[in-house]
């Protein structure tokens, strides 16, 4: 054989190593049975929160169903949470990934980013179609005109407002691309998620699944739901007969200690972020508020139930499984982190028996 009958251009050309063909069935080029061409080559930059990147997994199931032979690529701060077994290439943000970057060549990218490096990422990227967010003359710019919406309603609150566009919606318009409830995906870790069902259902001996998410990040105190609140909560799934089961990272692991402590409810502990999707997806139910956890329930297709005051709730798709609880007066601290109120913002005056009953309509 000769370098000359090497199918670069093969699906599972790795580069350096050995093809799957080859180790798994001694096949060879140029006369390998397995020889598939690469399709479209497509990268995706979504550096962003956690949420931010699950929530625009989407697009993937949509450009594999216009491409099934398509190459993806994706740059992020979070390569954790991403389905390796859809996407080729996962790079984390830094020096070697935008080397290989710009020295590849693709047919389709795409930033969701506003971010000043992902925007001037766009900018140099060789690509003949790119979608989303770029970088001209000193400032953030529209690769298309597609992209001005979302833009704008990020510049000016009275926009964003306004809006009344999920942001799945929002991200497929910026591709040229029409949303019809694609699924999210996530890297979940299938022996973690069976070994946390099984020991859960040994737990709740048979009842429902609550799962309790007590935090959001500081990033918008606003967001924060009293202790009382989450104990009362708790207390009423008991009188339901549904099992209620704290959850959270390590902000929350000592008040999720206590609260358990004082409803007899159950708590397991704060675990890596590959555990803490595995448990979660023992859940039946999951009460949340805007954070993190509404991403990763929404990808685990879970039922929902949602507390929201300061965003705005048509950013999210739910697909039919969840409610938003909100609020019984309008928030007046739109995107805000303090409250126009004092400490006590608006978040407070969601009742805990509005969201027990709001678990039960979803069961029922």
């Amino acid at each position: 054989m000769t370098l000359a009958e090497v199918k670069f251009d093969c699906k599972y050309f790795k580069g350096t190593v050995p093809c799957k063909p080859n180790k798994q069935f001694n096949f060879t080029c140029p006369d390998c049975p397995e020889y598939r061409p690469t399709g479209k080559k497509i990268l995706i930059i979504k550096l962003g929160a956690l949420g931010d990147v699950i929530r625009t997994t989407p697009l993937l199931v949509k450009y594999r169903q216009l491409y099934p032979d398509a190459h993806f690529t994706w740059v992020t701060l979070s390569p954790s949470i991403l389905p390796k077994e859809e996407i080729d290439i996962i790079y984390a943000l830094d020096a070697i990934a935008i080397l290989n970057i710009s020295m590849a060549e693709y047919d389709i990218a795409i930033n969701l980013d506003k971010e000043e490096e992902a925007c001037k990422l766009l900018s140099t990227v060789k690509s003949r179609e790119k979608y989303g967010f770029t970088w001209k003359d000193g400032h953030i710019d529209v690769a298309t005109p597609a992209s001005q919406h979302k833009l704008l309603t990020g510049l000016f609150d009275q926009l964003s407002i306004a809006n009344t566009k999920s942001y799945l919606e929002e991200i497929f318009e910026i591709c040229h691309l029409e949303f019809n409830y694609e699924p999210y995906l996530i890297n979940l870790n299938h022996t973690i998620s069976d070994h946390w069902k099984e020991l859960m259902q040994e737990k709740a001996g048979g009842k429902v699944i609550v799962g309790l998410n007590t935090g959001c990040g500081p990033r918008w105190n606003t967001r924060l739901w009293s202790d009382e609140a989450w104990m009362s909560v708790a207390e009423g799934l008991k009188e339901l007969g549904l099992f209620p089961v704290f959850l959270g990272g390590q902000l929350e692991d000592s008040k999720n200690i206590r609260m358990s402590t004082q409803t007899d409810s159950y708590y397991p502990g704060h675990f890596s972020l590959e555990e803490f999707i595995a448990l979660t997806n023992s859940c039946d139910v999951v009460i949340t508020q805007v954070s993190m956890m509404m991403h990763i329930a929404t990808a685990l297709e879970k039922k929902m139930i949602l507390l929201n005051n300061i965003f705005n709730s048509y950013e999210f798709e739910l697909y039919g499984r969840g409610q938003i609880v909100s609020p019984p007066t309008p928030c007046e601290c739109f995107y805000g982190n303090t409250c126009k109120r004092g400490e006590l913002s608006c978040m407070h005056d969601i009742l805990p028996e509005t969201v027990v009953k709001a678990v039960a309509e979803s069961l029922n």
